[in-house]
């Protein structure tokens, strides 16, 4: 008889502290006689103070140890309000602390950046990992922790794996199903991965959702479900604009298109492999865990109201040939071959008979931005325009679309269907011409 198997990913928001691991708790309960795979992100922003850890020490500013102790001190704080003195659990995340990241700290600065993070950065989700399991096991709710990195196998690009699939199929097929026999629950971590060199790697930012269809993927999963501390999938966020609106049901389609878009609600990477294989996806809240959420799937009717999406951290490069000849095909494959070596996020692009502008996402710890300006400035003049955003409309309606524009120049813009893209600036108001 095929096993039963639901996959269950937590981010850092439900785990930020004792209160919100304890309600993760009580969520659990409800499911203790069903067979579930439970993946779980770094708790609260401990990934953001870990990059600051992993800058701190590139850049050798003599800080690393002690942002590396505030972020010991806060995860000691919350076991320390879940267990009694002498609780394994102080040792084991000691220990993942002194191996995965100390031991970093005391060598010189390796050459490659993004190895770097990886090694360091990773330790949120395997302390978080380690102390929800603990606790599960400590009020009576069987778990088993399982390293995701025995499992999930990438390639060598750090900060961005692209997941090896026959050799991660394997992998599950060998070391988790065994594991699935046993009473209780799986938990492992989001975001991380390994080389076959036994190196760590990480699946991009946000890459805990993708973790979780992965295992559903390789499991055949019932179903997924994502728990966040919204009521679903919002066709905004609900941060930027009032009056959001809850989307009850959504293709797999349309959730790949408003991913892709800018979506923060779900990693990008997460639909496809759901829909390979049929596998339903719901958003639900981990505060009002009774309430419908989101149900993501491929018996969906496509209407769907305007659906607003907005990429900060963009920069615009406008790239042309020193001697103001065309930008040629060759010209196009020199640029394009360093846009996949560095895994740079492609957003917009747009090529004229003199210049190729592209929009790509440009993060304040990330160098890759000036990596690709460095690598193509020999051959061609780049301008860079900084501190942009991309606002994309899914179903645009004209009224909706004119007050999103409001204040801003419009520096590039593309339709696609049934998307409308805008890549602005803020105009800053004494710019505007006043009446008389």
């Amino acid at each position: 008889m095929k096993q039963v198997i639901k996959v269950f990913k937590f981010g850092g928001a439900s785990v930020k502290d004792a209160a919100g691991l304890k309600n993760v708790a009580e969520i659990l309960e409800r499911f203790k006689e069903e067979k579930i795979v439970i993946v779980v992100s770094a708790m609260g922003k401990t990934t953001n103070a870990l990059e600051g850890v992993v800058g701190a020490y590139t850049e050798q500013t003599g800080k690393a140890f002690e942002l590396l102790n505030d972020i010991k001190a806060a995860h000691y704080q919350i076991i320390e309000q879940l267990f009694p003195p002498g609780h394994e659990v102080y040792d084991e995340v000691n220990d993942l602390f002194n191996a995965q990241v100390e031991w970093v700290l005391e060598e010189e600065p390796h050459a490659n950046y993004d190895f770097v993070y990886d090694q360091i950065v990773s330790v949120g989700e395997l302390v978080s990992s380690k102390i929800v399991a603990a606790y599960l096991n400590q009020i009576g709710l069987p778990t088993q922790w399982l390293d995701a990195r025995d499992v999930i196998l990438t390639d060598d690009i750090y900060r961005e794996g692209w997941v090896q699939w026959a050799e991660t199929q394997d992998n599950a097929d060998r070391k988790v199903r065994p594991l699935l026999e046993k009473p209780g629950f799986l938990l492992t971590q989001g975001f991380i991965g390994t080389t076959k060199e036994n190196f760590t790697t990480t699946l991009g930012r946000e890459g805990s959702d993708y973790t979780a269809a992965i295992f559903s993927f390789c499991l055949d999963a019932e179903s997924m479900t994502i728990w966040k501390d919204v009521p679903g999938v919002l066709n905004a966020d609900p941060r930027l604009f009032d009056n959001t609106v809850k989307l009850d049901r959504l293709s797999y389609k349309e959730a790949i298109e408003m991913t892709y878009y800018g979506a923060k609600v779900i990693h990008p990477k997460t639909i496809k492999p759901l829909q390979n294989k049929n596998i339903p996806l719901f958003v639900k809240s981990f505060i009002k865990p009774d309430d419908e959420g989101t149900y993501i799937g491929g018996d969906v009717d496509d209407l769907y109201p305007s659906i607003i999406t907005v990429e900060k951290s963009q920069t615009m490069l406008q790239i042309s040939t020193k001697d103001f000849s065309f930008v040629a095909e060759h010209h196009l494959s020199d640029m394009f071959q360093a846009i996949a070596d560095l895994r740079l996020q492609v957003n917009m692009m747009q090529n004229s008979a003199i210049s190729f502008s592209v929009c790509v996402t440009d993060l304040e710890i990330d160098d890759k931005v000036e990596r690709f300006i460095e690598r193509i400035q020999k051959d061609f003049k780049v301008v860079a325009d900084r501190n942009l955003e991309i606002i994309a409309v899914r179903h645009p309606q004209e009224n909706i679309v004119s007050n999103l524009l409001k204040g801003k120049m419009v520096l590039m813009e593309e339709r696609v269907k049934e998307t409308l893209q805008f890549v602005v600036k803020e105009v800053p108001l004494t710019s505007w011409k006043t009446g008389g």
